[in-house]
């Protein structure tokens, strides 16, 4: 949590959704990973450059398994299509761990342990837990782990790409709440001032994020979990930790 939160999205968007940050292909030597780019501070731009926390731990992994890293952006909505049609290897983008998700593609183990939080516009004081969402409408990108959260809740869901387009929501009040990750809130007061928005409550929820790649890609998902085994044993998850967070949220 040492840098700002992005403030602007990516400008240009290919038709697809995504944007390439560089040119290869199919070179066995690189490992095409899709990401936001606009989360801070998992994945975002800082002066026109790609960073965050998962940019910085898939790189890490990247040397580990002696390949060079090329990233994608585009919508989380987007990132699970690129996947599928192997226009990306793997996501590193927060993806929660979940038994769906666990049937369908191939998670590594976890790199982030978090917790669940309900966020209002400042001064308000009707919502504290996720039973005070109840007809409400909260702001969430629609395919993500807190949508289906805010849903369960029996909050409407009002469909935007992150968390930035949430606040902007509730700020105008056309959003009463929305449903994050509490590392990306405390980024986020900490970047903007805690004047805006406040944490109502948490959702008594504790989420684990992994990489995600295809079902096919188990033998990627080995050397995945064998590199971050070595990093975590060599103090480096640790380390990248504290560099966004002041604390290790890798276990």
């Amino acid at each position: 949590m040492r840098h700002k939160l992005a403030a602007v999205l990516l400008s240009v968007v290919a038709a697809a959704g995504l944007v390439a940050c560089s040119s290869s292909k199919d070179d066995a030597n690189v490992l095409k990973v899709g990401t936001e780019g606009n989360y801070s501070p998992f994945t975002y731009q800082d002066n026109g450059s790609l960073t965050g926390y998962d940019v910085d731990v898939i790189k890490a992994v990247g040397d580990k398994i002696g390949k060079k890293v090329e990233f994608t952006t585009a919508p989380w909505d987007s990132l699970f299509a690129a996947l599928e049609s192997k226009r990306v290897d793997l996501i590193a983008n927060q993806v929660t761990v979940k038994p769906e998700r666990e049937q369908k593609y191939s998670l590594s183990q976890p790199y982030t342990v978090s917790q669940g939080v309900i966020v209002t516009k400042t001064g308000n004081a009707g919502i504290h837990a996720l039973t005070d969402l109840s007809g409400k409408t909260c702001a969430q990108s629609e395919t993500s782990n807190w949508a289906g959260v805010a849903k369960d809740a029996g909050c409407k869901v009002e469909a935007i790409p992150g968390f930035v387009e949430a606040v902007q929501l509730l700020k105008t009040g056309r959003a009463d709440a929305t449903v994050n990750d509490t590392l990306a809130v405390n980024a986020y007061t900490k970047a903007q001032g805690a004047g805006t928005v406040q944490i109502a409550g948490k959702t008594g929820e504790t989420s684990k994020q992994a990489f995600a790649a295809r079902k096919d890609s188990q033998a990627l998902t080995d050397q995945v979990n064998k590199a971050l085994d070595e990093l975590r044993a060599d103090g480096t998850l640790a380390k990248i930790s504290e560099k966004y967070f002041g604390t290790d949220v890798s276990k």
